[in-house]
């Protein structure tokens, strides 16, 4: 396990990592906005269950394997470009809308919801290099199981994570039952998630390996 002084320095960092805004915290929130509060958290368990996916990895030395043939890491990227990209298709067909909750989330949708956010997670190679690159700086030898280590260190960027954006979840929960009146614009809710899915694709498509 690691030491004291070491999961300070790796919760600060953690801290700033997940305070800042970024792709999780922008499907998260529109997740919250269209879809209410079980939505977000939702999304944020499947996004946590792919930190642990990718801790994994990387102490089994899986996500050396994006350095060692660069040919892997354009795989997995056009791959998760093409999820997502079928995510926003899927967002923007959808019927009806969903500013108000109805018995159209049930168990299966639930299902989904938790699946999209784990493979929206799993098929980003950026988060596999990131934890790769910030979590050996935090784990020693001589502290045990490197594996336990790096599980340990997941553990504490998923509890810092479900603190940030469970105040994202919340407020966007709030703005969701603020406009659950509004029916101007039903298919708003879905327009905004294919946005959000259409751009993360992009983001990952355009930018840069590092």
């Amino acid at each position: 396990m690691p030491d004291f002084s070491s999961l300070i320095l790796f919760a600060g960092a953690a801290l700033v990592l997940t305070a800042t805004p970024g792709p999780d915290m922008l499907l998260i929130a529109s997740r919250s906005i269209s879809q209410g509060r079980a939505a977000g958290f939702l999304t944020f368990a499947g996004i946590a269950a792919g930190t642990y996916c990718h801790a994994l990895a990387a102490g089994l030395g899986l996500s050396q394997l994006f350095l060692a043939v660069p040919l892997a890491y354009e795989i997995l990227r056009w791959a998760g470009c093409a999820y997502l990209l079928y995510l926003a298709y899927r967002a923007f067909r959808a019927e009806g809308s969903s500013f108000a909750p109805s018995a159209a989330y049930g168990r299966l949708s639930s299902e989904r919801i938790l699946t999209e956010g784990l493979l929206t997670n799993l098929l980003n190679p950026k988060m596999a290099l990131f934890v790769l690159a910030l979590f050996p700086q935090f784990v020693e030898p001589a502290n045990g199981s490197l594996l336990l280590q790096m599980v340990v260190l997941a553990t504490v960027l998923n509890g810092i994570g479900f603190v940030v954006n469970g105040a994202v979840i919340v407020l966007g929960g709030r703005i969701q039952r603020s406009f659950s009146g509004f029916r101007r614009f039903p298919r708003l809710p879905h327009y905004l998630l294919a946005t959000v899915f259409a751009g993360l694709a992009a983001r990952l498509a355009l930018g840069a390996r590092n």
